[in-house]
């Protein structure tokens, strides 16, 4: 028997399934792999209660009913794995996290709008709910990276991923360093994995893959100080698509 799989969304741009249904030729072999039993974007005929190996799952959180299905996915799954930049780490949706939230709905909707009639709270990640096994990040994800992450828990391996800065992509691809040149990269502290895209085409990294683990802040400072640059404008590049995250590193320094 196939091992079961999912494939969810939930306050996203669904981008991260539409980059799972853009594997085009890939797709055959996975399907003939695993049993994907679960995929509203990708089919109207959906098993919802059998137990499956792995549910792949994007977008953030940001209300009751939300939580209520995330919750119930990762008691029918072995693996959970987040999917894009906003299961990861909130996304673009979870910018406005610390603003009153009645100040936000009236913003959007004007004065009659729904008020408290809503519930529609703060976008988090996932993790800050349920037990995240493995974070694939982007905006949206590498199609790469995914097929790579499938193959390996298929094998029975752990996925191997980076844990470097997209820095190190640069170097091995021989790039200038946009940061030398005097633009605002936030290449030094954001994920690798993207074969550094952007700085490749000369355009500086906005950090759409999260943070790195112990991204060496006060260094980059020093860099960015002397090209007339503030600390700050890294910072709110990563608050696009991390700011629940970096609002937990700026708590902890």
């Amino acid at each position: 028997m196939k091992p079961k799989i999912g494939i969810y969304g939930f306050s996203g741009c669904w981008g991260e399934q539409i980059v799972i249904l853009n594997c085009e030729d890939e797709l055959l072999d996975i399907f003939g792999a695993v049993d994907i039993v679960d995929f509203l974007g990708g089919s109207s005929v959906n098993d919802t209660e059998s137990r499956l190996l792995i549910a792949f799952v994007e977008g953030s959180i940001a209300n009751a009913r939300e939580e209520a299905s995330l919750r119930k996915i990762r008691e029918r799954t072995d693996l959970l794995i987040a999917c894009g930049s906003c299961a990861c780490f909130g996304g673009v949706a979870a910018m406005d996290a610390r603003a009153p939230r009645a100040e936000v709905i009236k913003q959007v909707y004007g004065m009659n709008g729904p008020a408290g009639s809503w519930d529609i709270g703060p976008h988090r990640p996932l993790s800050d709910f349920v037990k995240v096994d493995l974070c694939i990040p982007g905006c949206p994800i590498e199609k790469t990276e995914f097929l790579r992450v499938v193959s390996s828990l298929l094998n029975g391996d752990a996925p191997v991923m980076p844990e470097y800065p997209v820095c190190v992509e640069c170097k091995m691809k021989e790039n200038e360093c946009l940061l030398l040149r005097g633009l605002p990269c936030a290449g030094p502290v954001t994920r690798a994995g993207c074969d550094a895209r952007c700085p490749s085409y000369n355009i500086a990294c906005v950090g759409c893959r999260g943070p790195v683990e112990e991204a060496n802040m006060s260094s980059l400072e020093n860099v960015l100080q002397q090209k007339k640059f503030t600390l700050d404008e890294i910072k709110r590049k990563l608050r696009t698509f991390a700011a629940p995250v970096m609002d937990k590193m700026e708590n902890r320094g």
